[in-house]
């Protein structure tokens, strides 16, 4: 059943200009699950979200989320974090305030915060390690500290479904650990997360089903059984050579081996 899904595509197409960027992707995703799209650069794993989000434009095919159809019906379920070069880090706002703006919907346009908002954005703060830093300019932040910033105003929002573009970019370890943690608790609370993901040493650890793509659909699923070998030789090719000498010395590095 639709309303059993947290995203439903049939045939969809994307072109930008003459260039086709996604060709006849069909996929269903279950909710109360994380899932990464991984795939080479040019895959069309952030158009992928972008479509869902109406951000850009389908040549053709359709788009459900959360068993809606009507993309208005289910915009207020859903939160964005864009890809940090998405964002102007000079405009003239503070840290506090881009986590309290994941509650505008809440408030209107021309209404202010209520209290419970003002201390639902401090505790999201604090959840996402960047309490110190509320009246920072999002500006002198560090890269992982502006994304977990982003990450706090998705989950100020409460939302049923959240787009995440690359939020492990330019991030440490430490940090996106902390990250990864925060997302699965989303998840164990029925939420649905979806991450374009770049590292694929990490797609067993970090998430329960995969999509691969490269501008068509090679594989989705449980990530045991779709995370195969084969089925990133067919996204990467000869790229895939370098994933598995990676894999090689990862494996010797935590046997004691190096």
């Amino acid at each position: 059943m639709k309303h059993d899904l947290s995203l439903d595509i049939q045939n969809l197409y994307v072109n930008y200009g003459k260039h086709s960027v996604l060709w006849d992707i069909s996929l269903s995703i279950p909710k109360g699950i994380t899932i990464a799209i991984v795939g080479p650069n040019g895959a069309g794993k952030s158009t992928l979200l972008k479509s869902a989000l109406r951000l850009v434009p389908s040549v053709s095919g359709r788009i459900d989320l959360l068993g809606e159809s009507s993309f208005s019906k289910a915009r207020k379920k859903i939160a964005y974090v864009p890809q940090r070069g998405a964002v102007d880090w000079d405009f003239p706002i503070t840290a506090y305030e881009v986590v309290l703006m994941g509650r505008f919907g809440q408030f209107g346009l021309f209404g202010r915060p209520r209290k419970a908002d003002k201390e639902a954005a401090f505790h999201v703060l604090e959840r996402v390690g960047m309490s110190s830093f509320a009246d920072r300019q999002i500006g002198q932040l560090s890269g992982g500290q502006q994304q977990r910033l982003f990450l706090g105003r998705a989950l100020l929002q409460n939302t049923d479904l959240l787009f995440l573009d690359e939020p492990f970019a330019g991030v440490d370890l430490t940090t996106e650990k902390a990250m990864v943690e925060l997302l699965k608790k989303e998840r164990d609370k029925g939420k649905t997360v979806f991450s374009v993901h770049h590292d694929l040493l990490t797609v067993e650890e970090y998430f329960d089903w995969v999509i691969i793509l490269n501008t068509r659909l090679i594989a989705f699923g449980p990530v045991s059984e779709v995370f195969t070998k084969e089925n990133l030789r067919l996204a990467f090719g000869k790229h895939q050579n370098l994933f598995d000498e990676a894999a090689e010395l990862s494996a010797k590095s935590l046997s004691g081996l190096l």
